[in-house]
């Protein structure tokens, strides 16, 4: 297939242009063949997924995550990647991470979906548990139960004021850091950035696997619990 035609694909689904002003999404490495049959899907290009790739003789790498610096190692496969635009878009990350808890939206903006939904901390948790084993939870005013619930996948503290105008007891995302943890006035809860990311692949795969032969990485959090 026309490398053109299935990255329009991706783009008609999260427009480019929709991408932060800071991010790096569409080609990273782009290479002069055009027609490409076997493609790699990723979270993260890393080395280990750089040989993956290889090793089945994949033509491309399709990414979540931009690479801000390229190594010279990757020159020789086209790479490509939906960040933020992936982020922003109906369907994207986190209404995939949602859609998968059995949680209905009732509220979006640009990077964040709420939900209203009666339901106590310890059935809340029991749910997160299927998607992730790595939670951290935050809860200094004792909360037994929410009632409105944010979401954002990935690194969302950046939208904590956000989340608080919005009305809601409760934001669950990934990557909370001390200060954001003990200055909280309502429930957080970290299921981990890669945790909270790593269900896109799936999206990735239903746009483009009739047109090319998919393969999907192989990858682990960096993170280990003991």
């Amino acid at each position: 297939m026309n490398k053109y035609k299935l990255t329009t694909l991706i783009e008609q689904f999260a427009p480019l242009n929709t991408q932060e002003k800071w991010d790096n999404s569409g080609w990273q490495v782009e290479l002069d063949n055009i027609e490409i049959s076997r493609v790699m899907i990723a979270l993260t290009v890393t080395e280990d997924v750089y040989n993956q790739a290889k090793n089945l003789n994949c033509d491309m790498i399709l990414a979540h995550h931009p690479l801000f610096e390229i190594p010279l190692k990757y020159s020789d496969i086209n790479i490509y990647s939906a960040h933020t635009n992936m982020d922003k878009t109906i369907g994207g990350t986190t209404d995939t991470l949602i859609k998968n808890l059995e949680f209905e939206v009732c509220q979006s903006t640009e990077f964040l979906r709420v939900c209203k939904k009666n339901i106590s901390i310890e059935d809340l948790l029991k749910n997160l548990k299927n998607i992730s084993n790595n939670i951290r939870i935050i809860n200094n005013k004792n909360q037994k139960e929410v009632s409105k619930i944010a979401f954002c996948a990935g690194s969302g503290m950046d939208l904590y004021n956000d989340v608080i105008d919005l009305g809601c007891d409760c934001f669950i995302t990934g990557d909370i850091k001390y200060h954001n943890a003990i200055d909280s006035d309502i429930l957080l809860i970290d299921i981990g950035h890669f945790e909270s990311e790593i269900l896109i692949k799936k999206v990735f795969q239903g746009l483009i696997e009739k047109y090319v032969e998919v393969y999907i990485a192989n990858e682990k959090s960096p993170f280990k619990n003991i």
